[in-house]
């Protein structure tokens, strides 16, 4: 890896909304890419208390229509047009991550390290984003489209119960995937001077 790729990779990740079924990579080394990035992804005294589920085909579209019909008990029936649009274009990707974090760590970290007790739920919060940013830029790079949701706690419940995932797993966030169907927004930056500053 030369010095500068990370930061081309980097750029690259953008939000893709227009999914398709098709991909560069097998399900297999998407498995493993996905793996990878989250295993290599830092957090706090190596507590690594970042879990994933990876779901393809039909179960990513079962976990859709799960989330479908939980927003449908409570969005207005004349807004839900928009909404049912909307995650069926997440659906039509080739899988869904979703992403997790072990409360049970947490919680041992706490009593273990008491002094940093208020601390641990923000640092599990970093590390699992470290691990959804890791993975979103790894799939980028392989040239597989995605975006990052946020429909917890909507469907958490019905969730676990369908996958029997275990309890003490807190969903949040998911992050739909397939090929790149069509253009991605260009990003727009605030400026530097806003939000640096460098002394020395």
């Amino acid at each position: 890896m030369t010095k500068l790729a990370f930061l081309e990779s980097a750029a690259k990740r953008r939000s893709q909304y227009a999914l398709g079924k098709a991909s560069p990579l097998s399900q297999d080394e998407v498995t493993q890419l996905i793996q990878h990035a989250v295993r290599h992804s830092p957090s706090a005294f190596n507590s690594q208390s970042s879990r994933v589920v990876i779901l393809y085909g039909a179960q990513s579209e079962k976990f859709w229509d799960i989330v479908k019909e939980e927003l449908r008990k409570i969005v207005p029936a004349d807004k839900f047009e928009s909404t049912d649009k909307r995650l069926s274009s997440f659906a039509a990707g080739v899988g869904t991550v979703l992403f997790y974090e072990d409360q049970d760590v947490v919680k041992e970290l706490q009593e273990k390290f008491a002094i940093y007790a208020e601390n641990f739920p923000i640092w599990s919060e970093q590390s699992s984003g470290m691990a959804q940013y890791a993975v979103w830029t790894a799939l980028a790079d392989a040239g597989i489209g995605a975006s990052l949701q946020h429909y917890n706690p909507v469907a958490d419940a019905a969730v676990t119960a369908e996958w029997g995932l275990p309890s003490q797993w807190k969903l949040r966030a998911q992050m739909p995937f397939g090929s790149n169907e069509g253009p991605v927004k260009e990003a727009s930056f605030i400026d530097d001077a806003q939000r640096f500053r460098v002394f020395g």
